[in-house]
């Protein structure tokens, strides 16, 4: 089964190509252009050097939030335009637990992803390695960096990954200290999107273009009620 995965969630966005769980190719970008102008370029790379068309893949993954919202509006669309033209399934993958199978790729026991929300908040949750690949200990949702850290357990080795380092990563080592690690891992995660993707479409998890729905956590700014 062949599956095209798209994250533009974050702002190095990525496409990838998965036979079931086995990575074909990624293509990563960090670049300047917004999402809009190069996703579908993207796509079309990948495919064209693996000598493969768009009516080859049986199913598509997206990372469909957190993460900035226009972002996810980009990559929801287009995978709602790619599943409706082709009628192939769709599955919504969580920008977190993707990033969580990166950090649990070695073995780690708990693994804490972490986006920078803005607005004085983070994406976080807390995970463990399943049988079947993350397992949520702490819940995911948008979260005050001071109150998430201390429902952190103590004394537990934790990896952590994810833009939020950038922000927080002061506060985090003030309440985890030297039970933090922080393993080197790329920003991009489709390759993780298309493998979870995979296996949700094959369990039948996958869902048609109308029923593709975005992971928010919160409202966006524009929908928040407005303060005189």
């Amino acid at each position: 089964m062949l599956i095209l995965a798209i994250d533009t969630t974050t702002p190095g966005g990525s496409v990838a190509l998965c036979r079931d769980e086995t990575l074909l190719g990624e293509a990563n970008v960090e670049s300047a252009a917004t999402h809009s102008a190069r996703l579908f370029r993207s796509i079309d790379f990948l495919l064209g050097a693996l000598g493969r068309d768009v009516k080859d893949v049986d199913g598509f993954a997206v990372a469909a939030g957190p993460g900035s919202f226009t972002g996810i509006r980009i990559g929801l669309g287009a995978a709602k335009a790619l599943a409706f033209a082709s009628g192939k399934p769709v599955a919504a993958v969580s920008t977190l637990v993707a990033l969580a199978s990166k950090l649990l790729s070695e073995g780690t026991g708990l693994v804490c992803p972490l986006l920078d929300a803005k607005r004085g908040e983070i994406y976080a949750g807390l995970f463990e390695t399943g049988a079947d690949g993350p397992d949520e200990i702490i819940p995911q949702g948008a979260y005050v960096p001071d109150e998430f850290f201390a429902r952190l357990p103590a004394g537990r080795t934790i990896a952590f990954a994810g833009s939020g380092l950038a922000v927080y990563r002061s506060g985090l080592m003030a309440r985890v200290g030297r039970d933090a690690r922080f393993p080197e891992r790329s920003p991009f995660v489709a390759a993780e999107v298309g493998r979870i993707g995979a296996g949700l479409i094959r369990a039948g998890k996958g869902v048609n273009a109308d029923a593709l729905a975005p992971l928010y956590f919160r409202r966006s700014q524009a929908e928040e009620p407005c303060r005189t």
